[in-house]
């Protein structure tokens, strides 16, 4: 198929219909609306669900709903909506239902901005809601990738039974770049069997999160915890760029990897040993590559746009391996490659001061 420009919101969406997304339940916020307004438009054209429901708090109960009967069902939002819907992501996760959720991340905290941010990054890799429990995250950088992530989240939401996000900021929603969309599935004869579809000649399923007796709970938790070592082993996510010389490597996901990977293009037009790592997981998060970087690795630098997040997650991976520096903006602003050049250029000359006075004590000696 032939590539069109399409607005990352609006790629996200077609690319959830042709995925086979059968119900939709969502409530408009910034920067994020145009892909609720897509989806309104086309799933009822193709005669699938549509709601635009009272509030988030609402939305995400509905989804909740549409997932234990073995539809593939989808939410959107974008920062606070995604606050509010945390605890119904638990009751989702508690239950083993497949569910995809969408976060076009903006400015925070509070009501914060509707300007493109990476403030979520705890919110969803750490919490999405109470309990024992970890979504996969996926996390496009190009309006192209956000709809391969797409179509990939409702695969991995049905083989392990389990929330997978799609995060993206607020620019990726927003901006529009040539992209090719997927051609469109053909949508289940059957549900699974675990779904409530009617217990008609046969026995009834249950679908539910609640366990009174401790024993249970802990059984479930167990089960839960198994689940997510498998996901950890098989779906973990990343790209590498100009790594097989990089002394220093820059870490970013999203936008601010798309800044990062001009500053290493610029920097090793000059002879910097630089290169790029960027998760596409954000969890489970590629923490053992991270390791094995640090055999050659002198320094990282962890580029994003929030008062730093996932650098905590670098740093627990690395651990006192290599130096780990952050670097940062926060409230909607996006970081320009300059000041990222900047950063860098900056230690460089630390490293040179430290090396000439090693080689000044040494001569000494």
């Amino acid at each position: 198929m032939a590539k069109e420009l399409l607005k990352g919101n609006v790629a996200i969406a077609e690319a959830a219909v042709r995925a086979g997304c059968e119900a939709y339940f969502g409530y408009p916020i910034t920067p994020q609306t145009e892909l609720l307004e897509h989806m309104a438009g086309r799933m009822v054209a193709l005669d699938r669900v549509f709601l635009q429901a009272e509030s988030e708090v609402a939305a995400i109960n509905m989804v909740y709903g549409a997932a234990t009967t073995g539809v593939r069902v989808m939410t959107s939002s974008s920062s606070p909506g995604i606050s509010l819907m945390q605890e119904g992501f638990s009751y989702i996760a508690g239950s083993d239902v497949p569910v995809v959720i969408v976060d076009v991340m903006r400015g925070g905290p509070g009501l914060g901005n509707i300007q493109p941010s990476q403030s979520d990054y705890n919110q969803v890799t750490k919490s999405a809601g109470h309990g024992d429990f970890h979504p996969i995250v996926l996390a496009p950088s190009t309006v192209q990738e956000a709809i391969d992530l797409t179509v990939l989240a409702f695969d991995l939401a049905e083989k392990y039974r389990t929330l997978v996000f799609v995060v993206a900021d607020g620019a990726i929603g927003q901006m529009m770049e040539p992209a090719e969309l997927p051609p469109m599935r053909e949508l289940p004869e059957k549900r699974p069997s675990w779904a409530l579809t009617g217990a008609n000649g046969r026995a009834k399923n249950i679908v539910t999160s609640l366990f009174l007796d401790a024993a249970n709970l802990e059984a479930l938790n167990k089960e839960l915890q198994l689940k997510l070592a498998r996901i950890k082993v098989n779906e973990v996510r990343y790209e590498e760029q100009f790594l097989e010389d990089a002394e220093i490597i820059l870490v970013a996901f999203g936008t601010a990897a798309r800044v990062a990977q001009t500053a290493v293009q610029r920097l090793r037009h000059e002879g910097v040993p630089i290169g790029l790592f960027r998760p596409v997981t954000l969890w489970p998060f590629p923490e053992q590559r991270l390791v094995e970087l640090t055999q050659h690795a002198k320094v990282f630098f962890v580029v994003e746009m929030n008062a730093g997040q996932m650098v905590h997650d670098v740093r627990e991976a690395v651990g006192n391996r290599v130096p780990v520096q952050f670097m940062g903006r926060m409230g909607g602003v996006i970081p320009m490659p300059d000041e990222v050049e900047a950063e860098v250029r900056e230690w460089l000359a630390y490293r040179r001061g430290i090396e000439t006075y090693e080689w000044l004590e040494d001569s000494h000696d």
